[in-house]
């Protein structure tokens, strides 16, 4: 096991009605804006409850922030932060909503070029704007997390941001929310966060055993759930276990002193950026690529994701197989397809985004070991 520090500052308020704590919460005597996606909070009663819960404070609202935010709209709501004085922000909604926010906390006070020294060039953030968020769609763990994924339609271009100022000050999660989530959304979340634990556990085996008991127990939860969480009325049990799951995934508990990988979210973000597929969809299609092709580096893993996770005590090759069906069994009982033909995707769109890796002289992966080179295998073995 690797030498590692670890420390994770989000409260999470967890539970049935825990969006009326939101009073207790919030920093009283700053102007908040209050910043959500496309609306579906006003249909699904969430809306009423975070108001009614911040009744006496000063609320302004940023809504419109879409699925994959795009950077300049979130640049809309920086102005109006900087304009309006805005003390603090409240995320409700999802992982693009809570990433979204995330940037615009950072930017706020931001000197430079947000795009190209934040999450181009990877900068160190100033003065960062205190988030909180509530949480409607189990998936990124960004609720719990100082991560975040901001997308720019205008050049077909997306990229990742990542620092401890980014961390959220406190984070609702009532699972009675996902009752009223579409079930595509629920698939892409289960898949997001299945494959958020394969990128920290699908590496070199450095023999961290609490670590891997850890992931392996949130994958056999997801597995297990699925059905329920899919079900045209889920048990309230079911959504609990999945949300807590999404958040576990990729709250830093499950990889203190564990190599990561994070290949696979590279490429896919680049299917995201150029064909505007969804997040989930992308990392279902490219995963049994990446296990394909880079099988020599990651065979202890995935022997022993076979044996632990599937029950399937399987050696070498054999190994390989039996974790690549079973995990496309699982995306495709969620309704998710697995290849690149299936979405209408061809040899074009691999060239690009091979080109663009290349461009950046990219080594992706534990140890820079997935190069452009195998980018390309695996892209080309998922057409």
């Amino acid at each position: 096991m690797n030498n590692f520090e670890f420390q994770n500052p989000t409260k999470v308020v967890f539970g049935k009605g825990s969006i009326a704590k939101l009073s207790e919460l919030m920093y009283k005597g700053e102007k908040i804006m209050m910043t959500y996606g496309g609306g579906s909070i006003k249909k699904n009663g969430v809306y009423d409850q975070v108001m009614k819960a911040l009744k006496g404070f000063s609320v302004i609202e940023f809504g419109g922030i879409e699925p994959n935010p795009d950077y300049d709209t979130l640049m809309k709501a920086v102005e109006i932060c900087r304009k309006e004085g805005v003390g603090m922000l409240l995320a409700v909604g999802g992982g693009s909503v809570i990433d979204g926010t995330k940037l615009i906390a950072a930017a706020v006070d931001f000197k430079g070029d947000p795009w190209n020294d934040i999450l181009v060039k990877g900068a160190e953030p100033g003065e960062v704007l205190p988030l909180a968020s509530v949480l409607t769609m189990p998936a990124t763990g960004s609720e719990m997390n100082c991560n975040a994924v901001i997308s720019r339609r205008a050049t077909k271009e997306k990229f990742a941001m990542g620092h401890p100022k980014y961390y959220p000050v406190f984070s609702i999660l009532d699972p009675e929310v996902v009752y009223s989530i579409p079930k595509k959304q629920r698939a892409n979340g289960l898949t997001d966060s299945f494959i958020h634990v394969f990128e920290q556990y699908l590496t070199d085996d450095i023999n961290a055993k609490i670590q891997d008991r850890w992931a392996e127990g949130v994958f056999k939860t997801i597995v297990e759930i699925a059905p329920d969480v899919m079900a045209d009325k889920p048990s309230y049990d079911a959504c609990a276990n999945y949300m807590w799951s999404a958040t576990c995934a990729l709250n830093f508990f499950i990889c203190p002193g564990v190599n990561q990988d994070w290949s696979t979210h590279m490429i896919g973000h680049e299917l995201t950026a150029l064909c505007g597929l969804d997040h989930g969809v992308t990392l279902a299609i490219v995963l049994p690529g990446t296990m394909s092709v880079m099988r020599e580096a990651k065979m202890k893993k995935l022997e022993m994701f076979c044996k632990n996770v599937w029950g399937v005590d399987a050696k070498g090759d054999e190994a390989v197989n039996v974790a690549i069906q079973k995990s496309e069994s699982f995306f495709n009982s969620l309704g998710i397809k697995t290849r690149l033909s299936d979405y209408g995707i061809g040899e074009d769109v691999v060239n690009e985004i091979v080109r663009r890796f290349r461009e950046r002289g990219a080594k992706l992966g534990e140890h820079g070991i997935v190069t452009p080179d195998k980018v390309e295998a695996i892209l080309r073995d998922r057409l």
